[in-house]
């Protein structure tokens, strides 16, 4: 069979690779944000009233609450600034002062870095169709073809940083594929052991995903499947072909009819020499054999006409 070398570019090593950020649980977090903002309250409002009451405690200790809760408050808005929410299916890729620091996959309430850049990235599962794309066959005829490519990321980090735009990456080189195995091979097959686009569907669609698979790795893409999910003859030939393709299967009907008609005039003749039902010399056989050939390879019914006579 046609073996197709997977043709794809040679792309530079990877700058990062995914890696687990630093971060921990986000509840036991909230509840002391939570308690942090109620003592910041709660000195504030009594500092308040010592600093209002000049016949009460001196003022420098209301001042001194006020700090205190004013400081408290600070710290309770910065804890707070590093809570973050994660759904299932998505990641946040974080990043400290321009450095990539780290991924969090874990869902729910977590609690990281206050100061790092949070960009969120979806780890679903997603699908692409390909437009439906007119390029010439390995035969140099021209036909429609379009696939689905069912993808996920699977390295945040270099999706986010080794490529401009995943997504765009993604859908121009399932295209790019697409059309290279269009290319690669013929619609139909003409000789033994010869790989098409419509007879080996299951071939074709492994090895799409093979190159798709190996076009997009640098962009931390897992393919999950590749479907084929449009092939047809360009409107300018498809008549011709779907003539070609009536006569090829009327050439092989009436090859397995003819076949089948020699079996069945080997099996009369034998039966009929074996059981002694009537002496035939060969012109006699010949004539059988000629009206039986007649009879069960016509395509239209056969009208008996019957011989009163001698046959010579």
């Amino acid at each position: 069979m046609n073996d197709l070398a997977i043709d794809t570019p040679t792309m530079p090593a990877p700058h990062v690779r995914e890696r687990v950020a630093f971060g921990s649980s986000g509840l036991p977090v909230l509840g002391l944000v939570v308690l942090t903002y109620l003592g910041a309250i709660a000195l504030t409002v009594i500092g308040v009233i010592r600093v209002a009451d000049p016949g009460g405690d001196p003022r420098t200790s209301g001042v001194v609450l006020l700090v205190i809760g004013s400081v408290l408050l600070v710290a309770g808005l910065l804890v707070n600034a590093g809570l973050i929410m994660v759904a299932p299916g998505e990641a946040r890729v974080l990043q400290f002062l321009g450095s990539y620091v780290g991924t969090v996959r874990t869902d729910g309430l977590r609690w990281i870095n206050p100061f790092t850049l949070r960009r969120r990235i979806s780890t679903r599962i997603r699908n692409h169709e390909t437009a439906v794309t007119k390029v010439n066959d390995a035969d140099g005829n021209p036909i429609e073809i379009a696939a689905v490519v069912v993808w996920r990321i699977t390295d945040t980090a270099r999706a986010m940083f080794e490529v401009d735009d995943y997504d765009q990456f993604v859908n121009i080189q399932a295209e790019t594929a697409v059309r290279h195995i269009a290319t690669s091979y013929a619609y139909d097959a003409h000789g033994i052991g010869q790989l098409s686009l419509r007879e080996n569907a299951s071939e074709i669609t492994e090895k799409l995903s093979t190159e798709i698979a190996a076009r997009v790795e640098a962009a931390g893409v897992e393919v999950i499947e590749s479907r084929i999910t449009h092939l047809a003859y360009a409107s300018e030939i498809a008549g011709a072909m779907l003539r070609r393709q009536q006569a090829g299967a009327v050439v092989a009907a009436r090859q397995r009819i003819v076949e089948g008609a020699v079996g069945m005039v080997q099996l009369a003749l034998h039966q009929l020499a074996e059981q002694d039902v009537v002496d035939l010399d060969e012109e006699r056989k010949a004539t059988m054999v000629s009206n039986l050939l007649v009879v069960l390879c016509s395509d239209r019914e056969t009208q008996p006409v019957v011989n009163a006579g001698s046959l010579y």
